[in-house]
């Protein structure tokens, strides 16, 4: 048994990444490889790459000199977006062997044969337009949580996003696997799936570009719904065009669907979305917030948002900020807005210097943390059911509510992996919100 060889993986970006790498780590497992941590001395070492955070290439250099400190002669081979989008780039980084885009990397173990060293790393990446198939994953990255993926790739056009070029069109799982995933992950013990995907409110679009809806997201949000052992599902990011009244009114009488959305606006001024292509304008989203605050009025709304985008003026940006002020949501996630090659973005006039960018980033991270305060403390008194995480951080077990409050109380190994009902007690001085079982 000593001369299997290990395997480690490191991911860089989006939950569905994550989803991805456990799949393609699945694949090394069934042809006999040992999986280890990345820390750890391994024959070869895997990293799925990003492409929307900023320094990709940066971070991935970092990375490949970290594998190879462990073992020098190791293997070492890039995959996703980055690997996609700029495969001689990351061919012609120092110690890398093997790059492969978008359909070949749930084939890599094809690629494996002899674990020698290549003096330039071996590209193999398809046109684009061939990423026209599906393949299903999800990851248990801990105990109580799973990521299951159920579309992928975009058919939008957003005038700063790489994802199309990078994944491709528009494509989703079939229910019936979605499903049976969903029974598989509900047999491991876990407690809460997270849905992903690149547009998951597209969902139902079939294989090879077939622009029929087989299902809906509804029907989907519907029969999952029903699947036994799963106590909680979550809807991780949907656009706001695709999330319809008839989910948000299923979602809040459903069995298993979570209070909490995270919805992207991008930008408050209608002038920057039109500008970003976006398929919606401002009218619609506060729509959509007060339709969920309506039937859930105690929902959990996230929101992403990016700064600096060309033409974004002062006035823009103010736009921008006064109406995520007086919305009523949770949180944010802000972005800021970075060049991407082969974006039209790329090409317009009104850059942004970089630190106007920054300084309207720190003040919508500021706004964010307002919010989550003040959201917080609407929660304070109520009672809610709280997912425990497996964790000891600093003698406290953290865990987060059906509404995404998060909690902490001393730790209890026995807590881990179960669901409670408390009461929310006080916010501690860290933000984290102190409970009392009842």
């Amino acid at each position: 048994m000593e001369n299997r060889k290990k395997v480690a993986f490191y991911t860089l970006g989006c939950k569905l990444n994550f989803s991805e790498t456990s799949t393609i780590a699945r694949s090394f497992t069934d042809e006999g490889f040992d999986r280890v941590e990345f820390e750890e001395v391994a024959d070869i070492y895997v990293i799925n790459t990003c492409s929307v955070t900023e320094n990709a290439d940066k971070q991935f250099k970092q990375i490949v000199k970290k594998a190879q400190k462990k073992n020098e002669k190791a293997f070492v081979a890039a995959v996703g977006c980055y690997a996609q989008l700029k495969p001689e780039e990351l061919a012609s980084v120092d110690g890398v062997d093997l790059v492969l885009g978008a359909t070949e990397k749930f084939k890599i173990t094809d690629y494996i044969n002899d674990l020698s060293k290549n003096d330039m790393g071996q590209v193999h990446s398809c046109e684009i337009s061939e990423a026209d198939f599906y393949v299903g994953s999800y990851s248990i990255g801990d105990r109580t949580r799973a990521f299951l993926k159920v579309q992928d790739g975009c058919d939008y056009k957003c005038t700063y996003c790489t994802i199309p070029l990078a994944r491709g069109i528009s494509r989703s799982d079939t229910m019936e696997n979605v499903l049976k995933n969903a029974s598989e992950i509900a047999s491991k013990g876990i407690k809460e799936i997270v849905l992903t995907g690149v547009n998951i409110g597209d969902y139902g679009k079939g294989e090879f570009g077939n622009k029929k809806h087989e299902h809906t997201f509804l029907e989907l949000v519907e029969a999952l719904d029903k699947v036994e052992g799963i106590e909680r599902l979550r809807i991780s990011s949907i656009e706001p065009n695709l999330l319809k009244n008839e989910t948000i009114e299923f979602v809040s009488k459903s069995r298993t669907f979570v209070p909490h959305f995270h919805i992207p606006l991008q930008s408050g001024s209608d002038d920057i979305l039109k500008k970003m292509k976006r398929r919606y304008l401002s009218n619609l989203y506060v729509e959509r917030v007060a339709k969920i605050k309506e039937v859930m009025p105690d929902c959990c709304i996230g929101v992403d948002v990016i700064v600096g985008f060309p033409g974004e003026s002062d006035e823009k940006f103010l736009e921008t900020y006064n109406f995520l002020n007086n919305l009523d949501i949770s949180y944010l996630h802000v972005f800021t807005y970075s060049e991407r090659d082969n974006t039209e973005a790329v090409e317009m006039e009104g850059v942004v210097p970089m630190n106007v960018r920054n300084k309207r980033s720190k003040m919508l991270r500021g706004l964010s943390v307002k919010k989550r305060r003040a959201f917080y403390e609407s929660q304070i008194g109520k009672e809610k059911i709280v997912l425990f995480e497996s964790e000891n951080k600093e003698g406290y077990i953290h865990g987060f509510t059906e509404n995404y409050v998060k909690v902490k109380t001393p730790w209890n190994p026995e807590l881990v992996n179960t669901l409670h009902k408390v009461k929310l007690t006080k916010i501690d001085d860290d933000g984290i919100v102190r409970l009392a079982f009842v």
